[in-house]
């Protein structure tokens, strides 16, 4: 039986549009999604939910993505959470090494690609 915390996933982003989007597109693959328009309100999430998956814009105002990693870290260092960069910056590679993760999905994307990408960090039943 599949744990259900292992599906829970976090939406960081301050694009509206793209949150509502990427949420409809993950519970209807089974998944928990919950959203966050900034850094500082997906800390506040982050006070009662636990998230397997963390995807997570950069720039964003009131708390970018360095700055939520940074207080992420001080607060919780040891989350299991595992965070995907969300990104329109160029190198999105490069923004994802800023902040100690392999991985990340480049703005604009394919849905496709968000699932495979959320996939290939789960345990294996969830693949």
């Amino acid at each position: 039986m599949v744990n259900s915390e292992t599906r829970r996933i976090l939406v960081v982003d301050d694009d509206r549009d793209l949150r509502e989007v990427v949420s409809l597109l993950l519970e209807e693959e089974g998944f928990h999604v919950r959203c966050a328009e900034n850094g500082r309100e997906a800390l506040a999430c982050l006070e009662t939910y636990e998230p397997a998956v963390i995807l997570l814009d950069m720039r964003m105002p009131v708390m970018d993505g360095w700055q939520f990693m940074k207080e992420l870290r001080q607060r919780q260092p040891h989350t299991s959470a595992t965070v995907i960069v969300f990104t329109a910056a160029e190198d999105a590679r490069q923004r994802a090494q800023e902040i100690g993760t392999p991985y990340f999905i480049s703005k604009p994307f394919e849905i496709d690609e968000v699932l495979r990408t959320v996939r290939s960090v789960l345990p294996v039943e969830l693949s």
